[in-house]
Protein backbone atom coordinates (compact mmCIF):
# COMPACT_ATOMS: atom_id res chain seq x y z
CA UNK A 1 0.00 0.00 0.00
CA UNK A 2 1.84 3.42 -1.38
CA UNK A 3 1.45 6.79 0.62
CA UNK A 4 -1.51 7.95 -0.90
CA UNK A 5 -3.69 5.30 -0.65
CA UNK A 6 -2.74 5.04 3.13
CA UNK A 7 -3.37 8.61 3.92
CA UNK A 8 -6.82 8.04 2.38
CA UNK A 9 -7.38 4.29 3.98
CA UNK A 10 -6.30 5.48 7.61
CA UNK A 11 -9.01 8.34 7.71
CA UNK A 12 -11.87 6.18 6.57
CA UNK A 13 -11.21 3.88 8.99
CA UNK A 14 -10.77 5.90 11.99
CA UNK A 15 -14.30 7.06 10.52
CA UNK A 16 -15.82 3.45 10.37
CA UNK A 17 -14.62 2.60 13.89
CA UNK A 18 -16.03 5.45 15.34
CA UNK A 19 -19.80 5.59 13.24
CA UNK A 20 -19.58 1.28 14.19
CA UNK A 21 -18.94 2.45 18.05
CA UNK A 22 -21.74 4.80 18.32
CA UNK A 23 -23.45 2.07 16.84
CA UNK A 24 -23.00 -0.07 19.53
CA UNK A 25 -25.74 1.71 21.81
CA UNK A 26 -27.87 2.23 19.26
CA UNK A 27 -28.46 0.46 16.26
CA UNK A 28 -30.84 2.55 14.39
CA UNK A 29 -29.92 6.15 15.08
CA UNK A 30 -26.22 5.68 13.83
CA UNK A 31 -27.63 4.15 10.23
CA UNK A 32 -30.26 6.85 10.20
CA UNK A 33 -27.89 9.72 10.70
CA UNK A 34 -24.96 8.34 8.02
CA UNK A 35 -28.11 8.31 5.83
CA UNK A 36 -29.29 11.51 6.57
CA UNK A 37 -25.66 13.31 6.01
CA UNK A 38 -24.56 10.91 3.15
CA UNK A 39 -27.96 12.27 1.29
CA UNK A 40 -27.17 16.11 2.42
CA UNK A 41 -23.67 15.02 0.75
CA UNK A 42 -21.88 15.72 4.48
CA UNK A 43 -21.17 12.45 4.41
CA UNK A 44 -19.41 10.17 1.91
CA UNK A 45 -20.05 6.74 1.69
CA UNK A 46 -19.40 3.84 -1.21
CA UNK A 47 -21.14 3.54 -4.31
CA UNK A 48 -22.07 0.39 -3.03
CA UNK A 49 -24.23 1.82 0.38
CA UNK A 50 -25.96 4.95 -1.32
CA UNK A 51 -28.95 2.74 -0.40
CA UNK A 52 -28.38 4.34 2.84
CA UNK A 53 -29.64 7.66 1.80
CA UNK A 54 -32.78 6.19 -0.21
CA UNK A 55 -36.34 7.14 1.05
CA UNK A 56 -37.07 3.71 2.14
CA UNK A 57 -34.19 3.34 4.78
CA UNK A 58 -34.34 6.68 5.85
CA UNK A 59 -38.20 5.80 6.66
CA UNK A 60 -37.46 2.03 7.94
CA UNK A 61 -33.94 3.44 10.32
CA UNK A 62 -36.33 6.52 12.01
CA UNK A 63 -39.19 4.25 12.48
CA UNK A 64 -36.49 2.03 13.76
CA UNK A 65 -34.96 4.53 15.55
CA UNK A 66 -37.97 5.79 17.53
CA UNK A 67 -38.88 2.47 18.21
CA UNK A 68 -34.94 2.03 19.89
CA UNK A 69 -35.19 5.17 21.68
CA UNK A 70 -38.57 5.28 22.90
CA UNK A 71 -38.91 1.81 23.57
CA UNK A 72 -35.32 1.26 25.63
CA UNK A 73 -37.13 3.47 28.24
CA UNK A 74 -39.55 1.37 29.18
CA UNK A 75 -38.05 -1.63 31.68
CA UNK A 76 -39.54 -5.02 29.82
CA UNK A 77 -39.26 -3.74 26.47
CA UNK A 78 -35.84 -2.48 26.81
CA UNK A 79 -34.92 -6.28 28.13
CA UNK A 80 -36.46 -7.56 24.50
CA UNK A 81 -34.56 -4.70 22.79
CA UNK A 82 -31.22 -5.60 24.08
CA UNK A 83 -31.55 -9.22 23.59
CA UNK A 84 -32.83 -8.34 19.51
CA UNK A 85 -29.85 -6.06 20.07
CA UNK A 86 -26.86 -8.09 20.39
CA UNK A 87 -26.89 -9.25 17.18
CA UNK A 88 -28.22 -6.12 15.31
CA UNK A 89 -25.81 -3.59 16.60
CA UNK A 90 -23.03 -5.69 15.18
CA UNK A 91 -24.71 -5.98 11.97
CA UNK A 92 -24.90 -2.05 11.92
CA UNK A 93 -21.46 -1.55 13.15
CA UNK A 94 -20.19 -3.52 10.18
CA UNK A 95 -22.45 -1.89 8.10
CA UNK A 96 -21.58 1.62 9.04
CA UNK A 97 -18.06 0.59 9.25
CA UNK A 98 -18.27 -0.73 5.16
CA UNK A 99 -20.24 2.15 4.14
CA UNK A 100 -17.26 4.58 4.65
CA UNK A 101 -14.52 2.24 3.95
CA UNK A 102 -16.57 1.79 0.44
CA UNK A 103 -15.14 5.03 -0.48
CA UNK A 104 -11.62 3.73 -0.42
CA UNK A 105 -12.05 0.01 -1.39
CA UNK A 106 -13.96 -2.35 -3.62
CA UNK A 107 -17.24 -3.05 -2.40
CA UNK A 108 -16.36 -6.68 -1.28
CA UNK A 109 -12.90 -5.73 0.37
CA UNK A 110 -15.06 -2.47 2.27
CA UNK A 111 -17.70 -5.58 3.27
CA UNK A 112 -15.01 -7.69 4.75
CA UNK A 113 -13.12 -4.80 6.56
CA UNK A 114 -16.41 -3.23 7.71
CA UNK A 115 -17.40 -6.64 9.24
CA UNK A 116 -13.81 -7.48 11.10
CA UNK A 117 -13.38 -3.63 12.40
CA UNK A 118 -17.20 -2.73 12.56
CA UNK A 119 -18.80 -5.97 14.46
CA UNK A 120 -16.19 -5.63 17.66
CA UNK A 121 -16.06 -1.98 17.28
CA UNK A 122 -20.20 -1.76 18.04
CA UNK A 123 -19.79 -5.52 20.09
CA UNK A 124 -17.84 -3.75 22.99
CA UNK A 125 -19.63 -0.97 24.05
CA UNK A 126 -22.93 -3.05 23.45
CA UNK A 127 -21.73 -5.59 25.64
CA UNK A 128 -20.33 -2.88 28.44
CA UNK A 129 -23.89 -1.26 28.09
CA UNK A 130 -25.30 -5.09 29.22
CA UNK A 131 -23.36 -5.33 31.52
CA UNK A 132 -24.27 -2.03 33.13
CA UNK A 133 -27.32 -2.04 32.87
CA UNK A 134 -27.38 -5.87 34.36
CA UNK A 135 -25.88 -4.03 37.08
CA UNK A 136 -28.27 -1.55 37.17
CA UNK A 137 -31.51 -3.77 37.29
CA UNK A 138 -30.27 -5.58 39.87
CA UNK A 139 -29.50 -2.79 42.47
CA UNK A 140 -32.53 0.19 41.46
CA UNK A 141 -34.73 -2.95 40.61
CA UNK A 142 -34.63 -1.27 37.15
CA UNK A 143 -35.25 2.30 37.72
CA UNK A 144 -32.40 3.77 36.93
CA UNK A 145 -32.22 1.82 33.20
CA UNK A 146 -34.66 4.98 32.07
CA UNK A 147 -32.01 7.55 33.13
CA UNK A 148 -28.90 5.33 31.53
CA UNK A 149 -31.01 4.94 28.13
CA UNK A 150 -31.04 8.68 27.94
CA UNK A 151 -26.96 8.84 28.93
CA UNK A 152 -26.71 6.10 26.49
CA UNK A 153 -28.86 8.37 23.74
CA UNK A 154 -26.63 11.26 24.41
CA UNK A 155 -23.11 9.14 23.97
CA UNK A 156 -24.02 7.28 20.91
CA UNK A 157 -25.14 10.89 19.16
CA UNK A 158 -21.94 12.16 20.38
CA UNK A 159 -19.51 9.77 19.26
CA UNK A 160 -21.24 9.67 15.83
CA UNK A 161 -21.16 13.71 16.31
CA UNK A 162 -17.79 13.78 16.97
CA UNK A 163 -16.67 10.90 14.10
CA UNK A 164 -17.86 13.21 11.30
CA UNK A 165 -16.89 16.64 12.68
CA UNK A 166 -13.39 15.92 14.19
CA UNK A 167 -11.73 15.18 10.60
CA UNK A 168 -13.43 18.45 9.74
CA UNK A 169 -12.26 20.39 12.82
CA UNK A 170 -8.63 18.87 11.66
CA UNK A 171 -8.39 20.12 8.10
CA UNK A 172 -10.45 23.73 9.55
CA UNK A 173 -7.16 24.18 11.95
CA UNK A 174 -4.27 22.73 9.57
CA UNK A 175 -5.60 25.84 7.35
CA UNK A 176 -6.10 28.30 9.83
CA UNK A 177 -2.70 27.52 11.54
CA UNK A 178 -1.25 27.28 7.83
CA UNK A 179 -2.89 30.91 7.22
CA UNK A 180 -1.71 32.16 10.52
CA UNK A 181 1.98 30.85 9.73
CA UNK A 182 1.89 32.52 6.61
CA UNK A 183 1.14 35.95 7.22
CA UNK A 184 3.33 35.92 10.57
CA UNK A 185 6.27 34.87 8.07
CA UNK A 186 5.07 37.67 5.04
CA UNK A 187 5.29 40.07 8.10
CA UNK A 188 8.59 39.40 9.44
CA UNK A 189 9.70 39.41 6.07
CA UNK A 190 8.08 43.21 5.84
CA UNK A 191 10.06 44.23 8.98
CA UNK A 192 13.77 42.94 8.06
CA UNK A 193 15.72 45.20 6.06
CA UNK A 194 17.07 44.32 3.21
Amino acid sequence: MDVATLSEFLPALALAIALAASAGLRAWLPLLLAGGLARAGVLELGDSFSFLASNKALVLFGVATVIELVGDKVPTIDHALDAIGTPVRPAAGALLAASVLGTVSDPLTALVLGTAVGAPSALVPHAAKTALRTVSTTLTGGLANPILSFLEDAISLITFVLAVLVPVLVVALLGLTTYVLVRLFRRRKAEVPA
